[in-house]
């Protein structure tokens, strides 16, 4: 999978605007697992991903938190070289754009 590593997006929406950070790894079973960081937001809800699949350079799945309980979180994310782009999408706010997205580790 070529979207190893970490990525930074820039989110744009009108409770948080700035940088997130996407970690793409291989667990030991040689699954995929997505971790989501937002540097500066110091209560940021923690996301559990409940199931992805990789579809050559996309990822797509869907995550769950101990705030939204019994709703998904769906996500998407397509890698191109050193450069990416995506959403989330979060009951009751909407579809967030993940733009401007570069490999960063």
């Amino acid at each position: 999978m070529p979207a190893l590593g970490k990525w930074k997006f820039y989110v744009d929406t009108m409770f948080y605007r700035g940088d997130a950070i996407l970690a793409v790894f291989e667990k030991e079973d040689g699954d995929y697992d997505v971790g989501l960081e937002i540097p500066g937001m110091a209560n940021a809800p923690e996301i559990e991903v409940v199931r992805m699949e990789v579809d050559g350079n996309t990822i797509n799945g869907a995550g769950k938190t101990d705030l939204l309980k019994g709703k998904e979180i769906p996500f998407s994310a397509t890698f191109d070289g050193d450069t990416a782009s995506g959403f989330i999408k979060i009951p009751f706010i909407g579809r967030i754009k993940l733009t401007n997205g570069v490999r960063v580790g």
